[in-house]
């Protein structure tokens, strides 16, 4: 039954070692899916009431004999914990209330309907008993459901591919050093012991992109101060800070591949796409406007051994292909479209193998993959293949992709969906597959969030949520493994791993960087996963209902504005030496900026 995968999924998210028996269960126990908790709350109940406020600091308790050895040198904290937090565990009152506040919009009406005054005199006791046990049976259900949903498509997590004394005891001897680094990134039991850090501040803006070097000595970042910033990130100092040249806020900002890290390409909502040009004596000797779209410009794919070409896509529809050796270095490759109709792209990504195929994104629910060899307007529109989840593809919703990237080796595309969930594509599957993966729990939908892969051989997978968390999920069993409060602001967009360390980057609406690296004593005990995801999910269902989603952009949207319009007219500060509007556009370029309701302040890359 799907319900009873559901709780025991979700409770046990972070699980790779489950407890004696639960292999014999099954997917179709159904006392998993009504009981509350998992068995793996047992050890923190009989370890006393304390116990139930923080990560046991070890598993002796709940270890079958004679694995304690394995999960020693993996360093895996899975299995020792559940996803039922302290709120599941309150008493009736408190859950009646959690309930109250969910259904606010539905329980008056009930009241409403009930005799009052004299007339309440004459009803029963029993007739209330019985409205509150069908409330009650209501909330039961509404629980099971979601459970369900939240437990559906998921697969058991495997062994620890990486087990800590064995692999140090190969590399003190010489054996498989130069594997170790690879291997640990790509270790669960770390992934569980990501904590906060530090953090970057000098932006008085939201920050929209984070990029590393291919060193992964400096760390750049973009705002909508405008200002890009280089940091030094492990001294925790800016190294350079100049003015991008921009006139709105800066989505992307990418060193490019085997330039000395000397050019970083540059995009915004201005629709520029511009190169600067920095000196190894830490200044920015200037910023070049090299193509324009006519809208908001919010992603750039870098080819990977290319130092002067890259792709730029905009909310035009139009792919420009941008070589720097050329007199005119913009190209238009190609106009998305679905049919007669232009589709805005949020998104584009080089396949990191194969560079001449690159994927794009936008307002519909498409993924699609173009091969800059064969793009042919009056055939298929120039599109190679199509991918979308099979749920979607005759969707009434509104459904437009914030975000894909491919993984290490081109094989697989993941995508991020708007107030829907994040699904992973063969890319190697013909025209029109289906998803192979599918991943639950965050929300997107305030901004244009980001998602990637975690790990140097794209083992995990990591986005930011609306409810200013970060989430990492397994990415064979689409469990969730790791969960971060992320931002105070309320919104996680950018999420950038670190390319040979273990540890990574996040921005969001507050105005600093966040680092992370796996330095926690105990691993993650997943502590409020399970009501942040309920909520999640009622907030995204009670939205579709209402179909407010026109109106909420619209709102953003003059909201932001309003905002940008009252800030005072920054004074341009040092760090460039020149900067200049000099056009290198195509003919198809154009200086207008669009606005309204889909051009939407602080939409992060």
């Amino acid at each position: 039954m799907a319900e009873a995968d559901g709780k025991s999924s979700v409770l046990n998210g972070g699980s790779e070692e489950p407890d004696p028996g639960e292999d014999q269960r099954g997917e179709g126990d159904a006392s998993t899916a009504t009981e509350g908790h998992s068995g793996s709350q047992a050890a923190p109940k009989e370890a006393g009431d304390g116990a139930k406020d923080k990560p046991m600091p070890d598993a002796e308790g709940v270890r079958v004999p004679g694995e304690e050895e394995e999960d020693t040198d993996s360093m895996d904290g899975s299995g020792l914990y559940s996803l039922t937090e302290e709120g599941e565990r309150e008493s009736e009152g408190g859950r009646r209330e959690r309930v109250n506040e969910r259904d606010a919009g539905k329980w008056p009406a009930r009241k409403r309907n009930r005799p009052s005054g004299g007339t309440a005199h004459h009803s029963s006791s029993s007739d209330e008993d019985d409205e509150e046990e069908e409330e009650d049976q209501e909330e039961e259900e509404d629980e099971q459901a979601m459970d369900a949903w939240l437990g559906a498509e998921l697969r058991d997590l495997s062994g620890p591919s990486w087990r800590a004394v064995p692999s140090l005891k190969s590399r003190e001897i010489g054996r498989g050093s130069h594997q170790f680094v690879r291997r640990v990134c790509g270790a669960r039991g770390l992934v569980q012991r990501l904590e906060l850090q530090g953090r970057l501040e000098r932006h008085t803006g939201c920050v929209n992109t984070l990029h590393f070097n291919p060193s992964g000595t400096r760390l750049a970042s973009g705002s909508d101060d405008l200002r890009v910033v280089v940091w030094d990130w492990a001294r925790r100092r800016a190294e350079l800070e100049f003015d991008s040249g921009h006139k709105s806020n800066v989505f992307q900002a990418k060193f490019l591949p085997h330039s000395g890290d000397s050019t970083m390409a540059m995009c915004a909502r201005d629709g520029q796409i511009r190169v600067a040009e920095l000196s190894a004596t830490q200044r920015c000797k200037s910023t070049k406007r090299v193509a324009q779209h006519k809208g908001a410009a919010h992603k750039l794919a870098l080819e990977p051994d290319s130092p002067c070409s890259f792709l730029s896509a905009g909310e035009d529809a139009i792919v420009f292909g941008i070589d720097l050796r050329l007199d005119r270095p913009a190209n238009k490759l190609v106009v998305v479209k679905e049919g007669d109709k232009k589709v805005g792209l949020y998104t584009i990504f080089v396949n990191p193998v194969n560079t001449h195929h690159f994927a794009v994104g936008g307002r519909d629910q498409y993924v699609r993959i173009y091969d800059q060899r064969k793009i042919n307007e009056n055939e298929n529109n120039g599109v190679l293949k199509k991918f979308c989840p099979s749920h979607l593809v005759s969707s009434e919703s509104k459904t437009n992709i914030t975000c894909l990237v491919y993984s290490h080796d081109g094989t697989e595309l993941l995508t991020s969906y708007n107030d829907e969930d994040i699904y992973l594509f063969d890319s190697s599957h013909s025209d029109g597959a289906d998803y192979r993966r599918r991943y639950k729990g965050h929300r997107n939908n305030a901004t244009v969030k980001g998602v990637n892969f975690y790990g140097p051989s794209s083992e995990f997978v990591v986005s930011g949520s609306d409810c200013g968390h970060i989430y990492l999920w397994d990415k064979v069993s689409a469990r969730i493994v790791q969960f971060m409060e992320g931002d105070r602001g309320g919104v996680v967009n950018c999420l950038e791993p670190h390319p040979h360390l273990p540890g990574l980057a996040t921005s969001g609406l507050d105005h600093d960087v966040k680092l992370w690296a796996p330095t926690a004593e105990n691993p993650t005990g997943l502590k409020g996963l399970k009501d942040v995801m309920k909520k999640n999910k009622h907030e995204r269902d009670e939205d579709s209902v209402r179909h407010g989603d026109q109106y909420d952009t619209q709102l953003l949207w003059f909201l932001m504005r309003h905002m940008r319009n009252r800030r005072p007219q920054r004074t341009r500060r040092e760090g460039a030496e020149g900067d200049t509007d000099e056009s290198w556009s195509s003919p198809d370029s154009s200086d207008e900026e669009d606005g309204g309701p889909d051009h939407v302040q602080c939409m992060s890359s």
